[in-house]
């Protein structure tokens, strides 16, 4: 038998993303954000939700960019700063030993060592309450030579993302591999 929870913003498990932007002063910032995930494949889309009160908020507003740099487990401590630490109050590269790099395609940073990114254009930003969902149309994805398979898209398990808990606040790398997706089924 199940038990009810209530309603809460509870689903396993959301990505944990890097969300890079410039801000007024175009000193490169960035953000953790778990709530995210794609949202549309044609044009190909993430939506990110953001607090209007985190100090990348305002900049996302201005500038209509933002990147998505996806870390590894490797910079699971580094990752969690990212989302501790305020871009207000702290350089946030310069504490970590990061190093920004201005994306190719939009004016926003991303994260040099993390071994995929996505940058994105703003096309939507919807006011949900406590977090403003922005819509980003993905210009281009970048990726590591290392995390790429034969057909040239990046393999989870070269990645290695890390994903976290909702609620219970625990971060995971992904488990193991369970079959071919939109085949497998085809089994049964």
């Amino acid at each position: 038998m199940k038990k009810s929870i209530g309603a809460q913003a509870l689903a396993f498990l959301s990505p944990v993303w890097i969300v890079g932007t410039y801000d007024h002063e175009a000193k490169p910032n960035v953000m953790a954000v778990a709530w995210g995930g794609i949202c549309c494949s044609a044009p190909p889309c993430l939506s990110i939700s953001i607090q209007k009160v985190r100090y990348s908020y305002q900049s996302i507003i201005e500038r209509k960019v933002f990147t998505v740099s996806v870390p590894s487990e490797e910079y699971a401590k580094e990752a969690d700063y990212f989302g501790i630490a305020s871009g207000k109050n702290v350089d946030k590269f310069s504490h970590t030993g990061l190093t920004p790099v201005r994306a190719e395609l939009i004016e926003a940073p991303y994260v040099k060592e993390f071994p995929l990114v996505i940058e994105c254009k703003v096309i939507q930003a919807l006011d949900l309450g406590s977090h403003t969902q922005f819509i980003g149309q993905i210009m281009d994805v970048k990726a590591e030579d290392s995390v790429l398979g034969e057909n040239e898209l990046p393999l989870v398990e070269k990645v290695k993302p890390i994903v976290v808990g909702a609620k219970i606040w625990t971060y995971h790398g992904i488990g193991k591999y369970l079959g071919q997706a939109f085949s497998m089924g085809r089994e049964l």
